[in-house]
C-alpha cells in the first residue's frame, strides 16, 4: 500500500496533527512502563501515565475538561482485521513511527465497508494526531518490525471498558462491541468469534504485502 504522511493534505478529512504541547515525559513513560509483545496488547488506562503533569495538562486541553483516559496499544501488527469508531475523537502518539489504516464512516454502504476504501497513513514518532470521531480506525501497524510500536491511546474515560446493553434495533446496536466502541470486523478476524459484527468485505489488508 501507499503510505500517506499525516502531514499530507489528504489526512485532513480523517484527522489532524496536534501541535503546541510538551509530550516528552509521556513518551518516556510510555516507552519505559509498557510492554512490547509479539502480538498486540491494549490497555485503556495506564496509571503511570496519569501520574504525569503533562498528562493532566494535555488531557484537559484535548477533551475540553471532560474526564479522560490515557492508555496504550503496543506490539507488532500488519493487518487490518477490524475497524472501529467512537462518538468522540481519539488521540495517538507513538514512541516509534507507526501506520494507521483508516476509512471514513461515510464510506459505509448498507452497514458494510469495502476494504478498498481503506488508506494507510504514516505517523512519525513523537507526532500527536487526532483521529476524528467520523474516522474508522483500529490497532496501529508497525513501520519497523524490529521496533514494533508503542502508541498512546487517549479517549474519553470509560471508552472500551465493559459492555453496554442495547435493544438491538438497528445497525448501531448491532455493531456496539464495548462502551463507546462500535466495531466492524473482517470474516478472518478473531473478533468474529467474540460476537463482532461482520462489516468488512474484500481483502483483509496486510501492509506487509501478504494480503489474503
Amino acid at each position: 500500500m501507499q503510505f500517506i504522511n499525516v502531514t499530507d493534505p489528504e489526512f485532513k478529512t480523517y484527522g489532524r496533527v496536534v501541535e503546541g504541547y510538551e509530550v516528552d515525559q509521556i513518551l518516556k513513560t510510555l516507552d519505559e512502563c509498557s510492554p512490547l509483545p509479539d502480538d498486540v496488547v491494549y490497555k485503556p488506562e495506564e496509571e503511570e501515565l496519569h501520574k504525569l503533569a503533562q498528562t493532566e495538562e494535555l488531557g484537559t486541553s484535548l477533551f475540553g475538561g471532560m474526564p479522560f483516559q490515557f492508555g496504550y496499544c503496543n506490539g507488532h501488527n500488519t493487518k487490518l482485521n477490524c475497524l472501529e469508531y467512537h462518538r468522540d475523537s481519539e488521540f495517538n502518539l507513538g514512541t516509534e513511527d507507526f501506520v494507521l489504516l483508516l476509512a471514513r464512516l461515510s464510506d459505509l454502504e448498507d452497514g458494510k465497508l469495502d476494504t478498498s476504501k481503506v488508506k494507510a497513513f504514516f505517523v512519525p514518532k513523537g507526532v500527536l494526531v487526532e483521529v476524528y470521531a467520523t474516522t474508522l480506525h483500529y490497532a496501529p501497524c508497525h513501520a519497523d518490525k524490529a521496533k514494533g510500536f508503542k502508541v498512546l491511546v487517549a479517549l474519553p474515560k470509560g471508552t472500551n471498558v465493559g459492555n453496554a446493553k442495547t435493544a438491538g434495533k438497528n445497525l448501531d446496536d448491532r455493531t456496539l462491541f464495548a462502551t463507546n466502541k462500535w466495531l466492524l470486523a473482517h470474516k478472518d478476524a478473531s473478533e468474529i468469534k467474540d460476537g463482532a459484527y461482520e462489516g468488512l468485505f474484500g481483502v483483509n489488508i496486510d501492509i506487509d504485502g501478504d494480503n489474503n
